[in-house]
């Protein structure tokens, strides 16, 4: 192997070490209930998000919005889970038969923001 060869090696095995950390750049979601286009015979009482990485409390938030997808519905402020800082919860008034949009906005700790949506169904 020549030099030049064994310098460009070096070189990138030094990127792919450094550049590592920031392999998993965001906070995905693993797993939620209700589940994305889930049909549910009765109304949820809790939005339960499951995430990869750690969630930054202050800033992570969930909306419900109803059928029109632009109705917000009032809910509690959603709050991160102090025994699994990758669970992020949100208690729900009673709702009644329809489609409904979560929408959620994470920050994880390695500074990245996440901003995504699924739709459910509660059926009559």
């Amino acid at each position: 192997m020549s030099r030049r060869s064994a310098l460009k090696a070096m070189l990138g095995a030094s990127c792919l070490v450094l550049l590592a950390p920031f392999a998993r750049a965001h906070a995905g979601l693993e797993k939620s209930e209700p589940a994305r286009r889930a049909t549910l015979s009765k109304a949820p009482k809790k939005i339960r998000l499951w995430f990869n990485e750690r969630l930054e409390p202050d800033y992570a938030s969930v909306k419900l919005y109803g059928e029109d997808g632009e109705k917000l519905i009032e809910t509690p402020k959603a709050v991160v889970d102090a025994m699994d800082p990758k669970l992020l919860e949100m208690e729900l008034p009673p709702l009644p038969p329809g489609q409904y949009t979560v929408k959620y906005r994470v920050l994880s700790v390695d500074g990245h923001t996440v901003d995504y949506g699924y739709v459910f169904t509660i059926k009559p």
